[in-house]
């Protein structure tokens, strides 16, 4: 059996998908995104006459909720204010790395994949001499936030200082510009920060990536372990309901985290009658009991409760379609209905821009594998277990 199976040149390829009603013009420019850097720690809300006041008792340093469909900021505190990110950070990783290694790519664990993993990670239980598929990977990754699958990933994609060189080129080009990657599972590192803007953008981009959007969704799985395999649950409480909290409705990821250093901090998404929300809050300093999940989830009811009525604030930038700085367009994904399970119906389609006549539209995984393959001359293999 092959321990580490040869990338091909489709890896990570999400197909191209021909998206009806949608234009290029209709899609904000990153150079007017009106949440562009602005000092003040005031938070920037609708205020026309009539429109819904936001919800009480939010104490995060920073939060942002964002029409995912179409790139509006409907609200937001302190977009820019670069903090801790935690495991929120590994939405990048994943961006970066995902596309690149099919599912089926088996890699046998060395003692070398495992070197560096901080002390007191959460971690999935990834065994040295194991073999794990890379969809056993990813699933550690983004159910149990395992940094010991993002360390054995970020081995394969060819060391921990490459891999975090490539998250930062890639949220350069996503118009991220308040990130510094040092530790690319989101482990506190000196001069590691991101922001409300940045990781909301990264969750953007992820969910246009099909295999980003199903791991980000899915409430539990198995997992391999020297007994066979165990089940492990997604650590989001909004998603599966857990410790005190109730599933979101609609909630169709994407990522939390916690350190000492940035506390608790969350990205979530929601869809309801064919809208998708983003919120993203960072650090409640309440330190009220699943206060990053309650302050999230009335953000979210508020955004529903308000998109489409209101003037938004502000833009994400545009998901760009070429490496050289070509035209913006959107790309496209399918996400969960509100109501099915996460794990298993994917009906309704994620356009991220709106408009008039339909393009064929590319996921930006697709455009980073290709680029990596240009670059290299091939698919990179992991290396040598």
């Amino acid at each position: 059996m092959a321990i580490d199976a040869c990338v091909s040149s489709k890896a990570g390829a999400v197909a191209l998908l021909a998206v009806a009603g949608v234009s290029l013009t209709s899609i904000p420019a990153a150079a007017n995104g009106a949440t562009a850097r602005q000092p003040a720690a005031e938070v920037q809300a609708p205020a026309a006459p009539g429109t819904a006041r936001l919800p009480s008792g939010l104490t995060a340093l920073s939060w942002m909720v964002a029409d995912a469909d179409t790139g509006s900021v409907l609200a937001t505190k302190s977009p820019h204010r670069k903090l801790a990110p935690a495991s929120t950070l590994k939405t990048l990783f994943a961006v970066t790395v995902l596309p690149k290694f099919p599912a089926g790519t088996v890699r046998r664990v060395s003692s070398a994949d495992l070197a560096g993993v901080g002390a007191g990670s959460s971690v999935v239980g990834v065994r040295q001499g194991s073999r794990y598929t890379v969809g056993d990977l990813w699933r550690g990754v983004f159910l149990r936030s395992g940094n010991d699958a993002v360390h054995v990933l970020a081995a394969m994609n060819g060391g921990w200082r490459t891999t975090a060189q490539e998250m930062q080129e890639t949220a350069r080009k996503l118009g991220a510009h308040d990130t510094t990657v040092k530790s690319p599972d989101g482990y506190d590192a000196p001069g590691q920060v991101s922001s409300a803007h940045d990781l909301t953008v990264f969750a953007r981009a992820g969910l246009a990536n099909e295999d980003f959007a199903r791991y980000c969704a899915t409430p539990r799985a198995t997992f391999p372990g020297t007994g066979g395999a165990t089940q492990i649950e997604n650590t989001n409480r909004l998603l599966v309901g857990s410790h005190g909290m109730t599933r979101y409705p609609g909630l169709i990821g994407v990522k939390n985290g916690y350190t000492t250093k940035a506390g608790n901090t969350l990205i979530a998404a929601a869809r309801r009658n064919g809208r998708t929300l983003l919120v993203t809050v960072l650090n409640p300093q309440s330190k009220q009991y699943n206060g990053v999940y309650k302050e999230a989830a009335a953000l979210l009811d508020w955004g529903f409760h308000t998109a489409g009525t209101a003037q938004p604030v502000g833009t994400l930038h545009a998901v760009r379609a070429a490496d050289d700085g070509g035209p913006l367009r959107p790309v496209a994904a399918e996400i969960p209905a509100a109501d099915a399970r996460a794990d298993s119906s994917w009906r309704s389609v994620l356009v991220l821009g709106a408009g008039g006549a339909g393009i064929a539209a590319f996921g930006l995984g697709a455009l980073l594998a290709r680029r990596r393959q240009a670059r290299d001359g091939g698919g990179r293999r992991g290396g040598a277990a």
